[in-house]
């Protein structure tokens, strides 16, 4: 097999999501930390997950991936469970991942694949194509060819990460992953995982964008954009529709932040308006001074979404139901 090519356009199209995209995460982190905002963090790992799992026939809800993830008690296929299981080690453990780095890949494919696939964390032996749903898209390179493919292209993501944008790396080693196929079962949630973080290393706040819920509604056009790619023999039109549903997502992000500011915001100014810094009050004394009698709704509405935003904390954290707790604003 001869040198390994990549082709791809830089059209006027990409360069519009490329300004797009970047201006929006700006605006985004500008006016919301999203990394102190840890149920929507939460949220939207799991809505990663479930998105990314559903794609490749995963049967289980929302709301059953939420509950595995949560460590309660889920009826199902045992083996889909422990997808769940595994992609939430998986992805918990983004931060940790060099996209540069084949060996950090086979080592969170045996994560992301332990106990299902026989093959876990070592590129194929055998023959593969790349389905959507019962339909082959294409039959992918032969598995003798994998080991070198793979190495040319991370050689070419570790010489083009300087002069490439990551938006557009990102999408490309998408599409030349898939199109590789390297291993032989979980290649699709390796993609997404790892185009989560390339993005993730040049803007932190995409390891909590859920890029992949947006994949899963427009789940035919991306393996259609996959196909076409495959007939073209560039990666062209895969880059065009990340790019699009990346900007889509984006709106949806910034739409959840305002949403989850005005829920809370009318509750944190009053308990904040009350508090003085660096001085510690009960339970009982910020009740009074806010005037409430419920004690679940003081909880509910006023002390945990602010501790979840970062804007007070507990003298006793492991503690959090001490008769001896503080509430100190920070």
């Amino acid at each position: 097999m001869g040198e390994y090519k990549l082709s791809f356009t830089i059209t006027n199209e990409i360069l519009s999501y490329v300004s797009s995209i970047s201006e929006k995460i700006g605006r985004i982190t500008a006016t919301s930390n999203l990394e102190a905002k840890p149920h929507l963090r939460k949220s939207n790992r799991i809505r990663s997950i479930h998105s990314s799992l559903k794609i490749e026939a995963n049967s289980l809800s929302l709301g059953q991936v939420r509950d595995v993830i949560n460590g309660k008690m889920v009826l199902g296929e045992q083996k889909e469970i422990q997808e769940v299981k595994n992609a939430h080690a998986a992805y918990e453990r983004n931060s940790e991942i060099d996209p540069y780095s084949i060996k950090d890949l086979k080592k969170f494919h045996s994560i992301m694949t332990k106990y299902v696939v026989e093959e876990s964390g070592n590129f194929r032996r055998g023959e593969e194509g790349v389905f959507n749903g019962e339909r082959c898209i294409f039959m992918a390179p032969p598995a003798r060819f994998v080991p070198q493919l793979m190495e040319d292209l991370f050689n070419w993501m570790k010489e083009a990460k300087n002069s490439v944008h990551p938006l557009i790396l990102g999408s490309v080693f998408h599409y030349e992953f898939v199109f590789i196929h390297p291993f032989s079962d979980g290649n699709g949630r390796m993609a997404r995982l790892w185009h989560t973080a390339i993005l993730s290393k040049w803007k932190s706040v995409f390891e909590y964008i859920p890029i992949e819920s947006q994949i899963e509604k427009f789940q035919d056009e991306y393996y259609e954009a996959i196909a076409r790619c495959h007939v073209d023999g560039a990666s062209t039109i895969f880059i065009e529709f990340m790019l699009s549903q990346i900007d889509k997502i984006l709106d949806d992000i910034s739409i959840q932040i305002s949403e989850d500011n005005e829920r809370f915001s009318e509750c944190i100014k009053k308990l904040l308006a009350v508090m003085e810094y660096d001085i510690p009050y009960t339970g009982k004394t910020l009740m009074e001074k806010l005037g409430l009698k419920s004690k679940e709704g003081f909880r509910r509405n006023y002390i945990r979404p602010a501790i979840d935003m970062n804007l007070i904390c507990m003298t006793i954290p492991d503690k959090p139901n001490s008769r001896n707790q503080r509430y100190v604003k920070v």
